[in-house]
């Protein structure tokens, strides 16, 4: 197998790493590759914050739903989906550019979000492990604060990386759903319950599958991060509602 796809097959989340720092020309290259991912005209409406305070790893720890092992990564990185840059620049020049809008947004964060798994991959190929954390998106007052976020700057998301210890390597990546209710052709097909069930209940790992999926709903979906995630984003959207 090709040694890029075998990566891409084997990589799985890792929040435990050695002592062992990234050396910084490692570093560069991580951050070359992520800048050199695919971007909507050339734009990259993104900015990529490197987080190397001690005490402000911290902070992220507690803002980020309480998860020490953020403190502990060797590179820590937030991709911020960037819609003032270009504002700034277009109002330098006398464009009077309209203000960013909801569209706006979610081109800049596709475009974050696409140069932080370029990241991931170039991680990957050095042997050093990853994991994203979208709690970044919790908390608007506090990481606002935390990271000196203005208007038109959301943080998509927070990667943290180091080298995995054995155990993390030794862990079984966890198994992916059938491309088959993955991949649909031409049109959306609305899934009924039973090809739902065949989706979710291998996750069940032989138990019951309603309590397995209502233990699930009440631990992710209708949990107090997830509240807090929405109103964290409602917030964000309310700066992109007037874009004259």
């Amino acid at each position: 197998m090709n040694e890029v796809i075998r990566q891409l097959f084997e990589r799985k989340s890792v929040r435990a790493f050695t002592e062992q720092p990234i050396d910084e020309g490692i570093v560069r290259t991580i951050l070359e590759a992520a800048a050199m991912a695919p971007t909507a005209g050339n734009q990259q409406l993104y900015t990529i914050l490197r987080v190397t305070d001690p005490a402000l790893k911290e902070r992220l720890v507690e803002s980020c739903d309480h998860q020490p092992f953020i403190a502990r990564g060797q590179l820590v990185l937030v991709f911020c989906a960037d819609c003032l840059k270009w504002y700034d620049a277009f109002s330098s020049v006398g464009c009077q550019p309209r203000r960013p809008g909801p569209g706006d947004l979610m081109l800049a964060v596709d475009d974050a979000l696409i140069a932080a798994q370029n990241a991931v991959v170039a991680a990957e190929a050095f042997g050093i492990g990853s994991c994203y954390i979208g709690d970044i998106m919790e908390n608007i007052e506090v990481q606002r604060d935390i990271l000196g976020l203005p208007e038109y700057v959301f943080p998509a998301a927070l990667l943290v990386f180091g080298y995995p210890t054995e155990q993390q390597k030794a862990r079984r990546k966890p198994e992916r759903a059938d491309l088959r209710f993955i991949v649909q052709e031409n049109r959306y097909h609305r899934m009924d319950e039973g090809e739902l069930r065949q989706i979710f209940l291998k996750k069940a790992s032989g138990g019951n599958y309603e309590e397995w999926m209502a233990a699930f709903c009440k631990r992710k979906y209708n949990s107090d991060f997830a509240r807090e995630m929405s109103r964290s984003v409602g917030e964000y959207l309310k700066q992109y509602q007037n874009e004259t």
